[in-house]
């Protein structure tokens, strides 16, 4: 397992499985993403003294955006949800207590929901921060150069990441674009999609059947 800054993916029987389940379902961008997050949110976690379980934390990361291959991905749930299902079921083939499942769920299908995962338990908390370091740089100024270089050179961002990554986002969700009411990858299908049009909440409340 490769060290960045004496964080390394931890030698489990349970983590070696993720990385291959991963490895053999996601895409190749997707994979070394998921592994930049762990990383990511591993540093943060450090940096910010929070104690926290790798294991837990790698299977959020990994299992992050699952939900959007098509083997993994439903008709009509949000692809956080999607994502949280399909890292919940692995978990359990493993024997994994119920709560540890439990709190890798939350991280996957919180991770795109800002404003809320930072003021829960560090697995949920890092998972989203390893995102919002590696998709929206959100952090990037609080990681020395020698991270960033060692994460990236561990799992390489393709020459054109952002738009691969929007690309990819869209892929995933095109075909339910009424999962993305309310949340931002509604942004995601607009850039894409000319036509879209956006489910607006003040629209929900005026038209419902209640009176007044």
């Amino acid at each position: 397992m490769t060290a960045i800054s004496g964080i390394e993916i931890p030698d489990s029987r349970l983590c070696r499985d993720i990385t291959t389940f991963i490895r053999d379902t996601e895409t190749p961008l997707l994979f070394h993403h998921s592994s930049r997050v762990f990383y990511f949110g591993a540093l943060a976690g450090r940096r910010r003294g929070l104690n926290f379980d790798p294991e837990l934390l790698y299977a959020g990361a990994m299992f992050h955006d699952i939900g959007l291959m098509p083997s993994h991905g439903s008709a009509t749930e949000r692809f956080e949800v999607d994502g949280a299902n399909a890292a919940r079921d692995f978990l359990s083939s493993h024997g994994i207590a119920s709560s540890d499942i439990d709190l890798v769920w939350a991280a996957i299908a919180l991770h795109t929901t800002p404003g809320i995962p930072e003021h829960m338990h560090p697995v949920v908390a890092l998972v989203t921060a390893g995102v919002e370091m590696d998709v929206l740089g959100l952090t990037y100024h609080q990681y020395g150069d020698a991270e960033r270089e060692a994460v990236v050179g561990a799992h390489p961002r393709t020459q054109h990441f952002k738009e691969d990554i929007i690309q990819a986002f869209y892929d995933g969700i095109r075909h339910k674009p009424q999962t993305t009411f309310g949340n931002v990858k509604a942004d995601v299908i607009a850039d894409k999609d000319p036509q879209f049009e956006r489910g607006n909440f003040c629209s929900v409340i005026r038209c419902s059947h209640w009176h007044g």
